[in-house]
């Protein structure tokens, strides 16, 4: 899961690597969380992910859940350009902490069933 977790981030920045001219590049990320696991993944990312990721320069820019599902967690996070978020993402995969949390959090089963995201600039006329 954690390296499915880099490849998806990676094949997808490969596409975006040209797409900050305005500050940073943001990434979209939604999880679709397995059966009943939805309050173990607001806790892993309440008690560790959001730490860890700000550890490896991935800034936290908002949290959401949809209206229309309850097995769903859509968050942004922020990277200071395409490089920087590559390099984080492989830090936080290899992150000795973060391989813990996660062992730990799926010990009763993967908390995830399915990750999509995309990287984002804004444009010129955004607030």
């Amino acid at each position: 899961m954690i390296r499915a977790l880099l490849a998806v981030s990676m094949l997808t920045l490969s596409a975006a690597a040209a797409a900050d001219n305005h500050g940073m590049l943001y990434e979209l990320r939604t999880y679709t969380a397995n059966e009943g696991k939805l309050d173990a993944l607001h806790d892993r990312f309440r008690n560790h992910t959001m730490r860890i990721f700000e550890k490896h320069g991935m800034q936290n820019v908002a949290y959401w859940l949809p209206a229309d599902t309850t097995d769903t967690l859509i968050y942004v996070i922020g990277h200071k350009d395409a490089d920087a978020a590559k390099a984080s993402w492989q830090a936080f995969v290899a992150d000795p902490e973060w391989q813990e949390v996660y062992a730990d959090s799926i010990a009763d089963g993967r908390l995830v069933k399915n990750i999509e995201n995309v990287f984002m600039s804004k444009t010129d006329y955004s607030p």
